[in-house]
């Protein structure tokens, strides 16, 4: 018997809930579940002392786990809007050197200044920048094929940003500034305050708007563009508005991240192969497979082992294996 497409998702929700109060109960200090139940209780109680549990809920793991719940739905949203503009499963939200902009702006940041807000300030701007410089090269290119262009001018602005990475690596004290550079370019949760997430989160939100406006027009787009014009789809303006809004919620989220990768490409193929390719049936399928799946991540970063490890490396772990897998269906042929 097959399931609704409300049903899956409505499902997938109450898994990602379920996940997320395990999450609360995990960590250096375990919680039972009655202290969990009443630290819970507790936001509707303002007039008690706070006990640890509640402390640790609310002042620790609660922003944490949020930021692991923002940042993998909007990655996940990102990849699957670039996905589906640019008609291939193998895309990510990286590829035109949003990520490779922010880190090039924290590293300055972090050279220059080391300053926490100077530093989101500065790797959001440099992912913005990154990707209004791919898409001005693309348009100035003139081919016959503007998503090509668009690719190759974002490659190429990412390895150029990367080189620049590189440079300030090389420069950087070794143990004043080196230390925090590589520390931010692994990607991290540790650091994230609930101011953090007030920025981030209405920026995510302006991203999304039009993602789901758009919904219905971009499957439109994965037709050939004469074919999508001759239906009356702007595929020009539209493209740019899909870039536009995916790569407004990446840029907030390696702000406060810093780089994460294979979300953006794993996440949304894996929700395509249960919703299928209808976009307004995945986006939001694919927004709570990214959210579980970081969450899930970022709690094994800070439980598994005495130190922390960097989200950025597990996810890369577990990437790998899977983009060979996804590699070998691409040979295939896919839908």
């Amino acid at each position: 018997m097959t399931r609704s497409p409300r049903a899956t998702t409505f499902l997938a929700g109450i898994a990602l809930a379920a996940l997320a109060a395990i999450a609360l109960t995990l960590g250096e200090v375990p919680l039972s579940p009655r202290e969990l139940l009443g630290a819970l209780a507790s936001l509707f109680e303002p007039g008690e002392t706070a006990d640890q549990a509640t402390q640790i809920v609310w002042q620790i793991r609660a922003p944490r786990i949020a930021a692991a719940l923002l940042v993998g739905a909007a990655l996940a949203a990102a990849g699957t809007a670039y996905q589906g503009m640019f008609r291939n499963a193998l895309v990510s939200p990286d590829i035109l050197g949003v990520s490779a902009g922010a880190a090039a702006g924290a590293v300055l940041a972090i050279f220059f200044s080391q300053d926490a807000l100077t530093i989101q300030i500065a790797a959001f701007i440099g992912g913005l920048a990154a990707v209004a410089l791919a898409y001005a090269v693309a348009s100035a290119a003139r081919r016959h094929d503007p998503g090509l262009a668009l690719v190759l001018s974002g490659v190429v602005i990412g390895s150029l940003l990367g080189a620049v990475v590189a440079l300030v690596k090389t420069l950087a004290d070794p143990l004043n500034q080196l230390p925090p550079i590589t520390f931010w370019l692994l990607g991290s949760l540790a650091s994230v305050a609930p101011l953090d997430l007030a920025l981030a989160l209405p920026l995510v939100a302006v991203g999304l708007i039009p993602l789901w406006l758009l919904r219905w027009r971009m499957n439109l787009l994965a037709l050939d563009d004469d074919e999508a014009r001759s239906l009356g789809v702007p595929v020009t303006a539209m493209r740019l508005a899909v870039v536009s809004a995916a790569t407004l919620m990446t840029a907030a989220c390696v702000a406060i991240s810093g780089v994460i990768g294979w979300v953006g490409l794993l996440i949304p193929h894996a929700a395509r192969l249960v919703a299928g390719p209808e976009f307004s049936r995945l986006l939001p399928l694919a927004m709570l497979f990214g959210a579980a799946f970081l969450l899930v991540v970022d709690t094994v970063c800070r439980t598994a082992t005495s130190i922390e490890l960097p989200p950025g490396v597990v996810t890369a772990l577990v990437g790998t294996p899977a983009f060979l897998v996804l590699l070998l269906r691409a040979r295939r042929g896919w839908t």
